[in-house]
């Protein structure tokens, strides 16, 4: 049984890999708000070349709390991946909560002009991950 809080699935050729840690500096607990940052790296493992176009993330706290983020690309930018190009960016995800969780999808668009969801696994939101080089914090 897999005990790591990233996650790590392909969907349409298109591998997703997200990973979190907690970040104390930005948090303040006592006002119950902690803040996480997450690193995703999207890679085109067998895939025709796409572009992303779109988000969705589905935010959950321990409380039970639930929060849909939807957007245009990935802090600013819509890349476009060939097969074999990897493309990584960090974000963040504050929560009134010491833990939760994120998943959702991507939405791409090949040069043909068809559309495709990219699924983004279940990752955790935990203060015990594993630390991350976390550079800048952009609201995913």
């Amino acid at each position: 049984m897999n005990r790591s809080p990233h996650s790590d699935t392909t969907t349409e050729g298109f591998r997703v890999h997200a990973a979190a840690q907690y970040l104390p500096h930005e948090s303040e607990p006592e006002a119950r708000h902690h803040v996480f940052g997450y690193r995703i790296t999207l890679t085109n493992v067998g895939a025709p070349t796409a572009r992303l176009l779109s988000r969705h993330w589905i935010i959950v706290d321990s409380d039970g709390g639930r929060e849909e983020v939807r957007g245009r690309g990935v802090v600013g930018e819509h890349p476009r991946l060939a097969l074999g190009e990897s493309y990584s960016y960090t974000s963040y995800c504050p929560l009134p909560t010491t833990w939760g969780t994120m998943e959702g999808s991507y939405t791409f668009a090949r040069d043909d002009g068809s559309r495709f969801q990219v699924k983004v696994d279940r990752f955790f939101l935990v203060p015990s991950a594993p630390p991350l080089q976390v550079e800048s914090t952009s609201r995913g």
